[in-house]
Formats: structure tokens, C-alpha cells, sequence
């Protein structure tokens, strides 16, 4: 494989074009099509403004919180989300020096502020089997593949930063 700054672009141009597919189809479906098609965006019980305002925060921050992430992969990453394109380095900066996961959380995020905003239950069902797969997925395929993969450097950073409640400080790389 070709080394230097040309190889680069051109690797990360290959990546943000997969990434973007890959955000569109997965994270698209699991956060759009689908609570679409529990709900048709219809609202349910009007929950008091300021939960509704809550929620609206969640979806805004979720979806920021995942593009984000998305772009970690693609710029410090070299690769996708997308377990069949991964990165070519561990990816541990932007929000990943706080929590290990952040675009599960992200989704999360955003399921859990669709429910707020139209006031449905079925949204908080479907983001508790939403949590439940993703934390297997995690578990029994995510990080023994990391761990595989970039070995020590990864423990050293499973053991410094939570996968799943943040950090208040950022991870710096060290002990």
C-alpha cells in the first residue's frame, strides 16, 4: 500500500464516501426509518414543553455528536464505521477521549429525543432492544475485534476510557 499525503487523500476520500453511505443506510434506518415506521411521526400523549424541549436537544445533539464521529473515522481513522471498511488506526480523539462508544450514544440520543418530542412510548420500547443488541454487538464482536486488532494500544484505552458514560476530562493518551 502507497504511503505519504497524496495516498492519504485518497484514502480519506475514499472513506467519507463510504462513511456517508454507510451513515445514510445504518444509522439512517436505526434513527429515521425506523421509529418512522413505529410512529409516522404522528405524536402520541403532549408531554409538558419543557420535555419536548429536552428532546428536541437530544436529537440536535445526537445527530451533531454522530456526524462527528463519523468524521473521526474518516480523518483520524483512514476507514468507515462500517465493520467490513474499518480504520486503519485506533480511533481515540474528538469524543471518543471521553466514551468509547459515542455514536451508539449518539443514536441513543437521538431515539430517546424522538420520544420526547412526540410524546411515544413505543420509541422508548424500541430504544431499550435499540441498547440491548448493541450492547451484545459490543461485547461479543466490537471489542474482541479491536482488541485483535491494535492490541495493547487498545487496552490501554478500554482501560482509561468507560464505553459507556463519559469522562468529565478528556482522555489524554496516557496512563
Amino acid at each position: 500500500m502507497s504511503s505519504g499525503p497524496a495516498a492519504d487523500r485518497g484514502r480519506r476520500r475514499r472513506a467519507a464516501a463510504a462513511s456517508l453511505v454507510f451513515l445514510v443506510v445504518v444509522p439512517g434506518a436505526v434513527a429515521g426509518l425506523v421509529p418512522w415506521l413505529l410512529t409516522g411521526w404522528e405524536t402520541g400523549r403532549r408531554l409538558p414543553w419543557p420535555l419536548q424541549a429536552l428532546g428536541g436537544a437530544l436529537v440536535v445533539f445526537g445527530s451533531t455528536a454522530l456526524v462527528h464521529a463519523f468524521a473521526r473515522f474518516v480523518g483520524e481513522g483512514l476507514g468507515t464505521p462500517a465493520p467490513v471498511a474499518p480504520t486503519e488506526r485506533l480511533v481515540v480523539g474528538g469524543l471518543y477521549r471521553f466514551v468509547r462508544n459515542p455514536m451508539y450514544l449518539a443514536v441513543g440520543a437521538i431515539i430517546l429525543g424522538q420520544a420526547l418530542l412526540l410524546g411515544r412510548v413505543v420509541l422508548l420500547g424500541y430504544l431499550g432492544a435499540f441498547a440491548a443488541a448493541v450492547g451484545a454487538f459490543v461485547h461479543w464482536y466490537e471489542e474482541p475485534t479491536l482488541a485483535r486488532r491494535f492490541g495493547e494500544q487498545y487496552e490501554a484505552y478500554r482501560q482509561a476510557v468507560p464505553g459507556w458514560w463519559p469522562r468529565v476530562r478528556p482522555w489524554d493518551g496516557g496512563p
